[in-house]
């Protein structure tokens, strides 16, 4: 999940943001995809997975030609319409957590959403169909925000989380509506509505039990992550007429769009 508010080119220093926006679009290669039965053979997906990194290491999110995922050699964040994107990701064998390929895709899910940057990633962003996610909200990140915008989303910062296998739960009635964004789906915003009180249930990256109350902006991560796991984008949620570009989002809404925050 990219950081998701209606200035999020704030994120970036003015001169990267205007560089960004300026940039020319980038054509990757095709990316090779695993197939079920690699996945299943840990000796096989591991080889799989190598010979496939090797070959697709590329530059993901908002600094696209920046050179920094390069030199990192991160993996490359899987764009929209890929079909690990769209189905239901397996759960992680709690017997395999400490193992070195899982500490090492979480690891690799940490870099790269704080390089895109993002405020949240799920497994399948990166090509592993894993129930697996991650999400951070910084200081830094909500600074670039206007004040009253912070209020109105119940944004606060939040430390490192990593859960595996999540399973969410409403926990109230209370819902908002915010434009969202998606590191799969780059340059655009939406708005969806969210549940603002959400539990979430799972292990951490030391297998552990892991649970976590969350709400407000907190909350929306959760889901928005959570429904990666499902195949879910956040425009299978969104209010359909309120799609659009980031350098169009302090337009107005159309007539007939519900009004943005808390109902």
């Amino acid at each position: 999940m990219e950081t998701i508010h209606r200035f999020s080119v704030r994120l970036l220093p003015l001169s990267l943001a205007q560089k960004q926006l300026k940039s020319s679009p980038v054509i990757y290669p095709t990316r090779k995809l695993i197939s079920r039965r690699e996945f299943s053979n840990p000796a096989a997906f591991s080889t799989t997975r190598k010979a496939h990194t090797s070959s697709t290491i590329r530059r993901a999110g908002w600094l696209l030609g920046m050179g920094e995922n390069k030199k990192l050699k991160l993996p490359e964040i899987v764009k929209a319409g890929d079909p690990v994107l769209h189905e239901r990701a397996r759960e992680v064998d709690p017997e395999e957590i400490g193992s070195e390929r899982i500490q090492k895709i979480i690891d690799d899910m940490v870099k790269v959403m704080r390089s895109a940057p993002g405020v949240g990633l799920a497994a399948p962003q990166i090509g592993i169909p894993l129930r697996i996610i991650v999400l951070e909200d910084t200081e830094e990140y909500i600074s670039y925000q206007p004040k009253k915008e912070i209020k109105a989303q119940d944004r606060r910062a939040f430390d490192l989380l990593v859960i595996l296998n999540p399973k969410l739960k409403r926990k109230s009635n209370r819902a908002a509506l915010f434009f969202e964004g998606c590191l799969s789906v780059a340059g655009y915003r939406a708005v969806v509505e969210r549940s603002l009180d959400v539990e979430v249930t799972g292990l951490d990256r030391d297998g552990q039990p892991i649970k976590v109350d969350a709400k407000g902006w907190q909350a929306r991560i959760l889901q928005h992550e959570c429904d990666h796991l499902d195949g879910t984008l956040y425009v299978d949620k969104m209010v359909p007429k309120t799609f659009r570009t980031v350098e169009n989002l302090d337009l107005p809404l159309a007539e007939g769009c519900p009004k943005l925050g808390a109902r």
